[in-house]
């Protein structure tokens, strides 16, 4: 472990606090339950006052896992399907400007932020680059961390609820096994291949650098044949439940009461980026012909790393997701600093136009 990393008694605790929350959610047949249950257990855990943490090289070695896995998972047949993304691409854009420009002005309106504030709060993901930015601007940063936080979870656990309301039927519990799993000598080959590309992504300041290294390569290697087999379940699953903790330690260091501060303002903001994203999805499945659940997932505003793993618990379509997300995050790297610049010609004007407290002579 790096200096920076926490001491082994904290970490385990907090895996092992993940372990038991997967175990239960699976006992009580919840969707995504390698997901949702360590991201609940562990939230409900840091809100009690643990530290919840997990060593860098952990979270990385289960980027890499997760990225191999997804790879594993685009066929051909689903590459096929890519004749039709301009069009939900397009569909996505317009939603993601949807979700800013009202969701800000609802949190202007209606819970007090400044304008620079509810911009960066109303962001529907790409959540580091929006901090960095909240920290320039001198912007509400504990707020917009806060409703941030909760919106990820929160989608987290909606989003596999949804599903089966939406006519998608029984969830998987266990990642399906589409194919036998890879020899090990190969696995091995790729994941350490897979690492290093990561790597080099991360060092370029990439998204999700890890994880799309690893998919990537994967990817690659299984749609030119040269690699055949997925991920082994023993594998896998131990990677989706770390990153189900790795979300629940957001919360720590967070007490109950400076979540219920943000509570009302975090839910109104959820719920309509999940109105907006769910019109969307249903719009471009009906139009496309797309499974429902695959848009769902790939319009859903949450965790780029959280929501490709997602779509492969959930058997969704996970090339299709990730084009969508890895779009989110490239669009909002642009579009978000133009925001920014409209935002703060907008307080100047206003600051401007306000009158002053000198009396006339």
């Amino acid at each position: 472990m790096t200096s920076t990393d926490p001491p082994l008694g904290p970490a385990l605790l907090t895996l092992a606090t993940g372990a038991t929350g997967a175990a239960l959610a699976a006992l009580l047949h919840m969707p995504a339950p390698f997901i949702t249950g360590p991201a609940l257990s562990v939230t409900l855990a840091a809100l009690a006052g643990l530290r919840a943490d997990l060593p860098r090289v952990f979270r990385d070695t289960c980027f890499v896992v997760l990225g191999v896995n997804l790879g594993a998972s685009v066929t051909p047949q689903a590459i096929d399907t890519a004749i039709h993304w301009p069009l939900s691409l397009l569909v996505l854009a317009i939603s993601v400007l949807t979700i800013i420009g009202l969701g800000a002005r609802l949190l202007r309106r209606l819970f007090g932020f400044d304008r620079m504030s509810a911009l960066l709060t109303a962001t529907p993901g790409h959540l580091s680059f929006v901090l960095s930015l909240s920290t320039d601007l001198r912007a509400d940063l504990p707020r917009v961390t806060m409703i941030q936080t909760v919106r990820v979870l929160a989608l987290i656990l909606l989003v596999p609820f949804l599903a089966p309301l939406l006519g998608q039927g029984d969830l998987p519990v266990v990642p399906p096994q589409t194919a036998p799993p890879m020899p090990l000598r190969g696995l091995l080959a790729l994941l350490a291949l897979s690492g290093a590309a990561g790597l080099a992504l991360d060092r370029l300041r990439v998204p999700a650098g890890l994880l799309l290294g690893g998919m990537g390569l994967s990817a690659l290697g299984h749609a030119t044949g040269t690699i055949q087999g997925t991920v082994p379940v023993w594998l896998s699953v131990p990677a989706f439940i770390a990153m189900g903790t790795l979300i629940g330690t957001r919360f720590s260091g967070v007490t109950p009461r400076m979540l219920l501060q943000s509570l009302g303002a975090a839910s109104l903001l959820t719920g309509f980026a999940a109105l907006v994203s769910l019109v969307a999805a249903a719009l471009v499945a009906k139009l496309l012909g797309l499974p429902m659940l695959s848009a769902l997932i790939a319009f859903a505003p949450g965790g780029l790393e959280t929501m490709m793993a997602m779509s492969l618990l959930l058997n969704a379509d996970p090339a299709y997701v990730t084009t969508h997300h890895v779009f989110r995050l490239l669009m909002l790297t642009v579009a978000l600093p133009l925001l920014v610049a409209r935002t703060r010609a907008v307080i100047a004007r206003e600051a401007a136009a306000a009158p002053t407290d000198k009396a006339p002579d």
